[in-house]
C-alpha cells in the first residue's frame, strides 16, 4: 500500500503542475482579473456622463431643455426635438444624449405640453398662440441667438406626438426645415378625438381633426428634402397612419426615406432607442448634403 502510494502522489503533483503552467500561459494570452491588470487599463467613460451636459431653462414660461456637447469646438447644427404625449424628454436618455456628444451635436427640447405641435390654439398650451407659432416666433429665435445657428440647419427630431409635429413644420416650412426624423409619428392622431384629452378642445369634431393631418396637407412642390421617419409593425394604434403617409408620398412623387420594417417593443422606449442611431445617421448625413453645392 505504501509503495502504491509513494508511485501516485508524484502523479499527482506532476498534473498539478502541468494544469499550473497552463493557467499561466492562459493569463498571458488573454489577461487576468487582478487589480494591477485593472488599474493599468484605459479608464471607461461612463454612459451617463453625457447627461451632464443637460441644462434646463425657462422661454415664456415653458420649459426648454438644452443639450450642448462638451469640447472647445462649437455646433455648427443644432436638433430641434418635439416630445410625445408622455411629455418625455431627452434629459434623461443616455442613448439619444451619447449621439447627440458624438456628432457634435446640440439639442433644444422645448415642453409642448399635450398640444400636438399644431398650428391650432390649444388652451391647455396657451390661449392665443398655437404651439407651432410658438416654436417659429420664439424656439427658433432662441437657437439662433443661443448658438449662432439658423435654419437649415436646425434639423427636426419628434416621437410619436412629436413626430407627426416635425411632420406638420417640416412640410409647412420646408425651406426652412429640409430635414425632419420623425420616430413612430402618431399621423393619424384624430383617432384619440373624443377620448378626453386636450385634443378635444382643438376640433369641432373628428373629422375637423383628420383635415389637420400631413397627410390631407402634403404640398407637391414644397417639401421637406431629407425626410425620414419610422414605425414598428407591432406597433398597432400608429403603424397603419404611417403606412398611409408613405403610400400618399410614393403616389405623389415626393422623395423620402421610411422604415416600417424594423421591429422591436412596439410603441416604446425600446423601439425608440433602437431607431435613434438611424434617425442620427439620417439627419447627419443631410447636414452634409446641405453643405454640398
Amino acid at each position: 500500500m505504501c509503495i502504491a502510494r509513494e508511485q501516485t502522489t508524484p502523479k499527482f503533483l506532476r498534473i498539478n503542475r502541468l494544469w499550473s503552467l497552463m493557467f499561466d500561459q492562459l493569463k498571458r494570452l488573454f489577461g487576468s482579473d487582478s487589480t494591477q491588470d485593472q488599474t493599468t487599463a484605459a479608464p471607461q467613460r461612463d454612459e451617463r456622463d453625457c447627461l451632464k451636459q443637460w441644462t434646463s431653462e425657462s422661454l415664456d414660461g415653458r420649459r426648454v431643455d438644452i443639450f450642448v456637447p462638451s469640447g472647445n469646438v462649437p455646433p455648427s447644427a443644432v436638433v430641434l426635438f418635439l416630445h410625445g404625449h408622455g411629455r418625455i424628454m431627452l434629459n434623461d436618455n443616455t442613448v439619444f444624449s451619447n449621439l447627440f456628444q458624438q456628432h457634435g451635436l446640440a439639442a433644444v427640447c422645448p415642453d409642448g405640453g399635450h398640444s400636438w405641435w399644431l398650428d391650432v390654439i390649444c388652451e391647455d398650451f396657451h390661449p392665443e398662440i398655437t404651439p407651432q407659432n410658438w416654436l417659429l416666433d420664439s424656439v427658433v429665435p432662441f437657437i439662433e441667438q443661443r448658438f449662432g445657428v439658423q435654419p437649415p440647419q436646425i434639423p427636426l427630431l419628434g416621437i410619436s406626438m412629436g413626430g407627426q409635429g416635425v411632420l406638420q413644420l417640416a412640410f409647412r416650412q420646408a425651406s426652412n426645415f429640409p430635414i425632419a426624423a420623425a420616430i413612430s409619428p402618431a399621423v393619424d392622431f384624430f383617432q384619440l378625438y373624443g377620448s378626453g384629452i386636450p385634443l378635444d378642445t382643438m376640433f369641432p369634431d373628428a373629422e375637423a381633426a383628420r383635415q389637420a393631418t400631413v397627410v390631407l396637407n402634403l404640398h407637391p412642390l414644397a417639401w421637406p428634402r431629407h425626410q425620414f421617419f419610422c414605425c414598428d409593425p407591432q406597433d398597432h394604434e400608429w403603424f397603419d397612419g404611417a403606412a398611409r403617409l408613405g403610400m400618399k408620398l410614393s403616389s405623389s412623387g415626393i422623395l423620402h426615406e421610411r422604415d416600417l420594417e424594423t421591429t422591436g417593443g412596439g410603441h416604446s422606449w425600446e423601439y425608440f432607442n433602437r431607431m435613434a442611431q438611424i434617425c442620427m445617421k439620417h439627419i447627419m448625413d443631410s447636414l452634409r448634403k446641405l453643405e454640398q453645392p
